[in-house]
Order: structure tokens, then C-alpha cells, then sequence
């Protein structure tokens, strides 16, 4: 390991891979930003906590440490650690005993939605006893701080430093199975994991009470998703699992409307990803979303699939009348900033172990 006067560890725990959505994402884009920033500095030595099969993937300007299955119990390390930083509140890995300071970023407290009452009950303690050997927070957005603070007690600081979100814009694109390059017809895209809590039932509805507009789900090619799909005789609505990149931009660039109904966030990506694109979004008026969307969005405060259809029309005549609607949300989307989210993690870690601040952070 390289000699430094302050090693931080950033910990991705057991993240599988970084070619995914969610968390992956997270750890791709804040870990690049912290090798690019800190990397090369003589003060700070930066050590990545993660997956054997993924050492090296930020460079050889920064070390590694490999996840294995004891650290859940122990953790011993000869080096000492001024600050560890796990990257989520599902990381089950200890820090190395006798670090000096704990961060941990939380993402959300999405268990407090879930259908069973013992799952919420067994993920709130955790959670609290993770808390319990943590010196600093910082959250994804204002709502997840809030509900830290509310839900699980906590009196410290925590610092609101929202995601970023990669644009699509300009990329390679592709079209999905069965579509020319330029759609000839209308259709709604929805984007996610199609777990329950992201309420995609409710876009069926809306499908049923639409018959003449296409819907469009996509995602990873998982249980939930393959679940829902063999359950929907919708002639309009169309499931395409496991697209790529290129999809993706070609159904952000290309649909009239994104929408996105989830019950549950603590950020939310793909809207702002097809914010990019200037596309009307259509989102629940839940947990984070309202803070990620802003003015930008519109807002399902009723999932009947009338009240919906009702809202995406509205919304769709709006961005098609009001002059500079889709200008006013690129401009919204460009807000959140990866290379903004990166740059404030490091002044956070130079802050709490006292360093001189490096730049400013806008």
C-alpha cells in the first residue's frame, strides 16, 4: 500500500458488479470521481473495499482491499484507517477495528413500505445497530435525511448530497425489438426492477384504460418482471427484458412520456435520466420523488387508472403547447451531476478529517 498520512477506505461491500443499475451505478460513478480526485494526492491514500473479481476496476492510482465473508464478524486490518466509507446502508462488512471515523451514506429506508410486518421489523433493527457504530451520515436526498431522523432517531449531522444521473443523450442508439429506428406511433416507457414497490400493476391499469396507447416496460430480465409479464394479456403493453444501453437511450429519445409510479425511492434515476431527452415524466407524489422531479415533473396523486390517464394527458398536451417546456427540463436534469456528487464526497472527507478544502463545490 502506498504511504499516505490518511487512509480512507470506501467500501462497495458485497455490490456483485458495476455494469447494473442502482446501487452499481452509485458505486461506479462516486468511486471513478474519488479515484480521479484523490487518487494521486500525497495526504490521502484511497483503498476500495469490494468484490475480488472488480479490483482494479478504478485504476492503479488508488489500492484495494478484497470483501471477504469473516469481515460480517471481524475485521483486523495492520493499516490503520483515518475514515471508512460505506457506500450503502446494506453493506454487512465492519469496518477495520480501530478506525477513526465512520461514514455511511443511506440510500433509503424502502423497508419501512414492505407488505410483511417482520421483514420491516428485522430490517429497522439492523439498520439501527448500524447506525450504532457510525460517526457521520450523509443521504442520497433530503427525504431519505429526513426520515432517518423521524424513523430511527438520529441527532447527528447528515449531509444531503443528491446523485447524479448519466445522460443518454447522444449515445449510440438502438431500437427495441419490432420498432424503426423513428417510432411512427406514440407509446409511454416505464424503467425499473418491477418489484412491487415500484408499482408497476398500476401501470397496467392505466394500460386497460388506454387501449390505444402503447406502454412499454423494461428492465432486468428477474423474477418480478418475467412474473408480471406472463400475468398481462394487454394487446398495448410490450415487456422487453435485459435491454442495453443503446435501447435505453433509443426508448428515452423516442417515447411521448416516461412514467414512473413508484411507491418507494430514495432518488430515483431513470427519471432523471429521460429528463435528459426533455421527455414529460410522470411520477408518484411519494417519499423522494416530489424533491427529484420538482417543477419539472408531473404527479400521480391518484393510481386510478382514469386519474392517471387523466394526469399523462394533461401533461403530454402541456409539453406539447408550453413554449421552452422541454428546455426548462433539460435544464432541471442537468442539476444532478456526477462529477457535482463526487466532488462532494471528497470535500466531505477532507472536511471531517480536517484537511484544507481543495476548490469549492457548486
Amino acid at each position: 500500500m502506498r504511504p499516505c498520512r490518511h487512509r480512507i477506505g470506501v467500501s462497495l461491500g458485497d455490490v456483485p458488479t458495476l455494469d447494473g443499475g442502482g446501487l452499481s451505478e452509485f458505486c461506479l460513478q462516486v468511486g471513478s470521481r474519488l479515484s480521479a480526485a484523490l487518487g494521486s494526492g500525497d495526504d490521502i491514500g484511497l483503498v476500495f473495499h469490494l468484490k475480488e473479481r472488480l479490483v482494479g476496476c478504478f485504476g492503479d492510482g488508488v489500492d484495494y482491499l478484497p470483501v471477504d465473508r469473516w469481515q460480517r464478524f471481524r475485521h483486523v486490518r495492520s493499516e490503520p484507517y483515518a475514515l471508512w466509507h460505506s457506500l450503502h446502508q446494506l453493506n454487512k462488512n465492519l469496518p477495520p477495528a480501530a478506525t477513526g471515523l465512520r461514514l455511511l451514506t443511506v440510500h433509503d429506508l424502502n423497508y419501512r413500505y414492505g407488505p410483511r410486518a417482520f421483514s420491516r421489523w428485522r430490517h429497522g433493527r439492523r439498520t439501527r445497530r448500524l447506525l450504532a457504530r457510525t460517526d457521520h451520515l450523509s443521504a442520497i436526498s433530503a427525504f431519505t435525511a429526513q426520515e432517518l431522523r423521524e424513523h430511527l432517531g438520529w441527532r447527528g449531522e447528515i449531509d444531503v448530497i443528491h446523485n447524479g444521473a448519466r445522460s443518454f443523450v447522444g449515445r449510440p442508439q438502438r431500437p427495441l425489438a419490432g420498432w424503426d429506428a423513428v417510432s411512427q406511433r406514440p407509446f409511454l416507457f416505464h424503467l425499473s426492477r418491477m418489484a412491487p414497490v415500484k408499482n408497476p400493476e398500476a401501470l397496467l391499469g392505466l394500460a386497460a384504460a388506454w387501449p390505444e396507447m402503447t406502454l412499454v416496460m423494461a428492465g432486468p430480465d428477474n423474477d418480478d418482471a418475467r412474473a408480471l409479464r406472463s400475468g398481462c394479456r394487454l394487446a398495448n403493453v410490450q415487456f422487453h427484458l435485459g435491454i442495453d444501453e443503446a435501447q435505453k437511450a433509443w426508448a428515452y429519445a423516442q417515447c411521448s412520456g416516461f412514467v414512473f409510479p413508484s411507491w418507494a425511492e430514495g432518488f430515483g434515476l431513470p427519471p432523471i435520466e429521460a429528463m435528459h431527452f426533455g421527455r414529460p415524466v410522470f411520477l408518484s407524489r411519494l417519499t423522494s420523488l416530489p424533491e427529484i422531479g420538482g417543477d419539472a415533473a408531473e404527479y400521480f396523486d391518484d393510481f386510478e387508472p382514469a386519474a392517471m390517464r387523466a394526469v399523462v394527458e394533461r401533461g403530454l398536451a402541456r409539453h406539447a403547447t408550453e413554449p421552452g417546456r422541454a428546455e426548462a427540463i433539460r435544464a432541471h436534469a442537468a442539476r444532478f451531476d456526477w462529477d457535482r456528487a463526487g466532488a462532494a464526497y471528497a470535500a466531505l472527507y477532507r472536511r471531517l478529517l480536517g484537511l484544507p478544502a481543495v476548490g469549492s463545490v457548486s
